[in-house]
């Protein structure tokens, strides 16, 4: 019965820090975004909202291979003190915490920004070209939206089941070589 209120406590902390920390994330990258959208010319634009959009990919990419990846193996790189090995095996040990982190809340948040992103590209073609047909320019960008998000997840997901291990291993490496400096020297 303790435990069973410890665990609810902690999915409760969890739902309250990840709503508060998407907030911040989702405020920050629409800022930055149009900040930079509104100084951009159109090329630089359109490289902005597929960089979103790939950033969305990349870390379904993430979320999808921690699912899927066997513990076993990772353990055993960690027991040789390979780099990054212990950290992917934490990854692992949280699994529904890294998938919500990186399907749900970097996904659903670089899914709105790139919208917003697109609008802005679908404003400033039509302020600067006022005969093109609004409608159809505003379906043909949501179309290109949608189609790079969900083709580059459906590829993402295929590679992600392939290469769990791999794509976990390096991620974990990635989260070493980011928190190294706040480790402290022995």
């Amino acid at each position: 019965m303790v435990k069973e209120k410890k665990s609810s406590g902690k999915i409760k902390n969890w739902i309250i820090a990840i709503t508060v920390w998407t907030f911040f994330l989702a405020v920050a990258l629409s800022f930055f975004s149009e900040t930079i959208i509104v100084k951009a010319n159109l090329i630089s634009a359109i490289a902005i909202l597929i960089f979103i959009i790939f950033v969305g990919v990349f870390f379904d990419l993430i979320g999808v291979a921690v699912t899927a990846c066997p513990e076993m193996p990772l353990n055993v790189l960690s027991a040789k003190k390979i780099r990054g090995a212990k950290e992917a095996v934490r990854l692992l040990k949280n699994a529904d915490r890294v998938a919500n982190f990186c399907n749900d809340v970097v996904g659903d948040i670089t899914g709105i920004v790139s919208g917003a992103v697109g609008a802005t590209i679908v404003f400033r073609l039509i302020s600067n070209n006022p005969t093109l047909e609004k409608t159809i320019l505003s379906i043909a960008i949501t179309g290109f939206i949608a189609s790079l998000t969900v083709g580059g997840k459906a590829l993402g997901k295929n590679i992600a089941l392939k290469k769990s291990k791999f794509i976990v291993l390096k991620s974990g490496y990635a989260v070493f070589i980011l928190t190294f400096p706040f480790k402290r020297r022995r």
